[in-house]
């Protein structure tokens, strides 16, 4: 089996400021996300030589923990881009297409949508993600979170936003709501419409 990697940064480390500088960037990419890499590629070679199901069980909790915390971050650095307001890139500009129309139909408006976003994310206890969704059965986008490192997997992920501490707290100390104020001018809606209409097309759906 193919150890796992820190995958690189579509983006300077510095790209993100004002709204993520570049020391939460640096320390969330080189330090945390490298870390679950880390314990994700010893908990599958432990998994790999366990010869008894109870080993097998015991390792459950770290392969869930870390590989969500790899594929939840190689996600989300994706779903960044340098702010189109800094005339850096793309960042937070929604142009007419699929998902767009799709935010209207689910949610009214693009504010609604992150007034939404921000309330319910905000609500998590302790660390977990906030998630934009599109929902398998429905087709519909709905505003979901999951706990602690747990991957999305009741539906496909359009838009996901770390909640832990590791990704604000050097900026916006414990103000949760300005960081998810902050993060709307660097999501990559480019990306999220990729995985959108990917997600529609999809035949697990």
């Amino acid at each position: 089996m193919a150890a796992h990697t820190l995958p690189d940064l579509p983006y300077a480390y510095d790209a993100l400021e004002p709204f993520i500088s570049r020391q939460i960037m640096e320390l969330h990419h080189k330090k945390h996300h490298q870390t679950y890499v880390n314990a994700l590629n010893a908990a599958e070679a432990s998994y790999a030589q366990s010869t008894t199901p109870r080993q097998r069980i015991a390792l459950q909790a770290a392969l869930k923990f870390n590989g969500g915390g790899h594929i939840n971050h190689s996600l989300f650095w994706k779903n960044l881009a340098p702010a189109s307001s800094e005339g850096k890139g793309n960042g937070g500009s929604l142009q007419p297409g699929p998902l767009s129309d799709a935010i209207v139909q689910s949610f009214g408006s693009l504010d609604a949508l992150k007034k939404e976003f921000n309330a319910t994310t905000a609500g998590i206890q302790g660390s977990g993600w906030g998630w934009l969704g599109l929902n398998p059965s429905t087709k519909r986008l709905e505003v979901v979170t999951t706990a602690n490192q747990d991957p999305l997997l009741t539906h496909v992920p359009i838009i996901g936003v770390d909640i832990w501490e590791h990704a604000f707290y050097l900026q916006y100390l414990n103000v949760k709501v300005d960081y998810l104020n902050a993060i709307w001018s660097v999501i990559n809606f480019e990306e999220a419409e990729k995985r959108f209409t990917e997600g529609l097309s999809s035949s697990k759906l």
